[in-house]
């Protein structure tokens, strides 16, 4: 997997959470990088587990910043943080029974998500809180 690269595409325009997410992107390539140099399942399970760790406690800086600001899809956007981190924790748990650990398919399962999401579920708060002031 080539890694991968952040770029304004991704800003959604609000400082402290496109740092989250510049952060979730270079876990990610850490993953990667990981993955590629053949590094042992525990190198591997520790980066990935310290994504895990890190999405959730963004998620929830999200959803408080939201939730402030009175982001009226907060509901929805929530449901969608909800179903990645099941997918990611069911992938884990897949990886861990199979004793493969960090997969080409959880690889890339989060970099689309991760791009998908940022790039279109959170540009819509993005552009709420931006009228409102919000940068």
């Amino acid at each position: 997997m080539s890694q991968l690269v952040w770029n304004d595409s991704y800003s959604v325009g609000v400082k402290a959470m496109d740092e989250q997410h510049q952060r979730l992107v270079a876990l990610l390539n850490q993953l990667d990088n990981a993955m590629a140099e053949g590094k042992g399942r525990d190198a591997l399970d520790k980066i990935f587990n310290d994504l895990v760790v890190y999405t959730q406690t963004h998620f929830k800086a999200e959803e408080a910043l939201m939730a402030h600001h009175g982001y009226p899809d907060l509901d929805e956007h929530r449901q969608k943080h909800t179903a990645m981190t099941d997918q990611v924790l069911k992938l884990k748990q897949e990886a861990e029974e199979t004793k493969v650990g960090v997969t080409l398919k959880l690889m890339n399962f989060l970099t689309a998500w991760l791009t998908k999401h940022i790039a279109g579920t959170d540009a819509l708060y993005g552009k709420y809180l931006n009228g409102k002031g919000i940068n």
